[in-house]
């Protein structure tokens, strides 16, 4: 008999994308499981238990190995740097991380202020740019910044540029695109390796 895998998935728009893809790839999860409140969702038929997450959390939770697999966005990966593995790039939620600000605006020259909920990301691609800036760290409305004077440029997710734009800003630089991933604890990975190895294979035949 098999193990449970558990694997830890982030509401939202790529919950959506991902049960639809388990489904293409041949995986029994009830109607139900799509309009659940719940937190934990066994699936019996399938061996699976789901522990839905905030998206920023999901690495989190594999690298301490409550899950033993996750679904998580390359922003996510590249910001938190948690000690898991790359599996795949299941090719959903196809966005981008950007730089923006107001129209025809230059950064201030004296330590130019950058707001976003990406800070390990805003700074690293910064640094590389050879700008110093100070990085202010936001966790939502990150269009506000701009708009009321609290810094130059931001840095965040871009998928349609319709925020960006209703908000009057624009994009100034692209910095990575960004789909989501399927990851696995490092223990896991050893320890399930065959059940893990059977999930990978049905994913990468509808991919």
């Amino acid at each position: 008999m098999n193990e449970q895998l558990t694997i830890a998935m982030p509401k939202g728009r790529i919950f959506t994308e991902a049960v639809e893809l388990l489904r293409s790839a041949g995986f029994d999860l009830p109607p139900e499981f799509d309009d659940s409140r719940k937190l934990i969702i066994d699936v019996e038929e399938e061996n699976f238990r789901f522990i839905l997450a905030k998206p920023m959390d999901v690495a989190t939770y594999v690298e301490h190995g409550v899950a033993d697999l996750g679904i998580a966005g390359k922003d996510v990966l590249l910001e938190e740097e948690r000690d898991v593995y790359e599996l795949l790039d299941l090719k959903i939620s196809g966005c981008y991380l950007a730089v923006a600000g107001l129209l025809d605006t230059k950064m201030n020259d004296v330590a130019p202020k950058i707001a976003t909920k990406y800070p390990n990301i805003a700074a690293a691609y910064f640094r590389e740019q050879g700008e110093q800036v100070e990085i202010i760290k936001l966790n939502g409305s990150i269009e506000l910044a701009p708009l009321i004077g609290l810094a130059d440029r931001i840095v965040d997710i871009v998928s349609t540029g319709r925020t960006l734009k209703e908000n009057g800003l624009v994009e100034y630089e692209t910095i990575t695109n960004v789909t989501s991933r399927l990851i696995v604890n490092p223990v896991s990975y050893r320890i399930k390796d065959e059940q893990i190895s059977e999930l990978v294979k049905k994913l990468n035949e509808v991919i």
